[in-house]
């Protein structure tokens, strides 16, 4: 076959690349690529610069390789550490739950562990080459496939083409399905029988964060986990521990901004703060990671509340105005006022809070603050269906201005109207009754009865 035109030259190009390069390796086991006079060296760039992709993003380098190092999750390490010590291991386990919680990394040690030269453990050495291996992602018998790349009934049949042959390396064979939920229903069925009888050296591992996905016969054979949400004080302790080690500054306040951005997942915290840590230059404060996740600044929402205290609307749109004025997200903004009210309940319940909480306190009462938060949590669902963001939020700042809870000690209108009928209204009986037997009353001296017309 000839090629001419433009592929032609491509690929004339391409061998005269792979013509002119060379590649050497001396006794030092170094390697470099050298083309033409002014080509690319690889030695040379290392030596020149040894730092040159040597940064290790956080969410990587702060990996746990032992069970003790792993955030939370105690119900699912204690269980796999059970099993390890009584050798009681079951062929396939299921890690389910939302994104950054550890499913991948639980499974990582999981097979650690089973492949451990002094195993199997729940405490791996670290030392032995099946456990270097593994952490450095080149052990032979620990298969990672990603099901969300390899959909096909024919990658599943070829990811089990060798499960029956013994392992190379380690103890067991382990075959680490990430995003399993992503598999077609034909790679399902290809991968049911193996998954109920495997052999005796072949243990899978599942991850998923949609297990609903999954088919019931799948679920069936399966030890499940579910990994839980961090909560956000557990996830300012470990960036905390993290930023020590690192030897880097920071302020209290941002890590709790950090902790609650990242709603739960750990490796959605160490992403933001490896971006806080370049935004504030190395010294973390509370004032430029708010700058750098948009949160609402608090004085717009402390504003809010003492305007709605002192029934201040032109203060209350002003106030609005500058929001707008300053890009803020309105939906962003109508859940701060949420927590906002929400610790300020707390605060009335049990009295204890910031200083800026007790001010509140004294100008909203318990009842104002219930009222407040039961309209903005309904305003929320509604938001998305005003003309705009902030026409929304408008909307319901006034209803929060207009209405106040009912005083109890105030009559109704109800009983008022039949107070002024003469007719008695008992807040313990029931006001139907009270009603009915008013209107037979009056019924009774219009109308004769029947004995007495007779």
């Amino acid at each position: 076959m000839v090629v001419v035109g433009p592929l032609a030259t491509i690929s004339y190009e391409l061998r005269q690349i792979r013509k002119e390069a060379a590649v050497v390796v001396d006794s030092g086991a170094e390697m470099w690529l050298t083309t033409a006079p002014n080509a690319w060296s690889l030695k040379d760039d290392i030596e020149g610069n040894s730092n040159a992709m040597s940064y290790q993003v956080l969410a990587r380098k702060c990996r746990p390789k032992q069970f003790s190092q792993v955030i939370g999750q105690q119900h699912v390490l204690q269980a796999l550490s059970n099993a390890l010590q009584q050798q009681r291991l079951h062929h396939a386990y299921l890690f389910t739950g939302t994104r950054g919680v550890g499913k991948t990394t639980i499974a990582r040690i999981f097979a650690k562990c089973l492949n451990c030269e002094q195993g199997p453990t729940p405490t791996p050495c670290d030392k032995c080459s099946a456990c270097v291996s593994i952490d450095e992602g080149r052990f032979l018998d620990l298969m990672e496939v990603d099901a969300a790349s390899r959909t096909k009934v024919e990658d599943t049949r070829e990811l089990l083409e060798n499960v029956q042959y013994a392992p190379h390396q380690g103890r067991y064979k382990v075959y680490l399905i990430d995003e399993v939920h992503m598999l077609s229903g034909h790679s399902f069925n290809a991968l049911l029988k193996t998954l109920e009888e495997p052999p005796a050296h072949v243990i899978f591992l599942l991850a998923t964060t949609d297990p609903q996905k999954l088919p019931i016969t799948v679920l069936s054979r399966c030890l499940q986990f579910n990994l839980k949400a961090m909560p956000a004080e557990a996830i300012k302790r470990h960036l905390a521990h993290v930023l020590d080690g690192e030897t880097i500054a920071y302020e209290s306040g941002a890590l709790d901004l950090l902790a609650q951005s990242a709603h739960g997942s750990v490796r959605d915290a160490l992403s933001l703060l490896d971006q806080t840590v370049a935004y504030c230059n190395g010294d973390i404060s509370e004032a430029l990671t708010a700058t750098m996740l948009g949160t609402i600044d608090q004085d717009y929402l402390l504003r809010l509340l003492q305007a709605l205290a002192a029934q201040q609307a032109t203060a209350l749109l002003s106030i609005v105005e500058e929001m707008a004025e300053m890009a803020v997200d309105f939906h962003q903004a109508l859940e701060a006022l949420m927590s906002l009210l929400h610790e300020l309940a707390i605060y009335h319940a049990l009295g204890e809070g910031s200083d800026h909480l007790s001010a509140l306190a004294q100008s909203i009462s318990p009842e104002d603050t219930q009222l407040f938060y039961e309209i903005a949590l309904k305003g929320r669902g509604d938001l998305p269906l005003a003309p705009t963001p902030r026409s929304g939020l408008e909307m319901l700042l006034l209803r929060m201005l207009l209405f106040r809870p009912m005083d109890a000690t105030q009559p109704t209108g109800v009983a008022q109207a039949a107070k002024s009928r003469g007719i008695e209204a008992s807040s313990s009986g029931p006001r139907n009754g009270s009603a009915i037997r008013g209107d037979v009353g009056e019924n009774s001296r219009e109308t004769p009865s029947a004995g007495a017309q007779r």
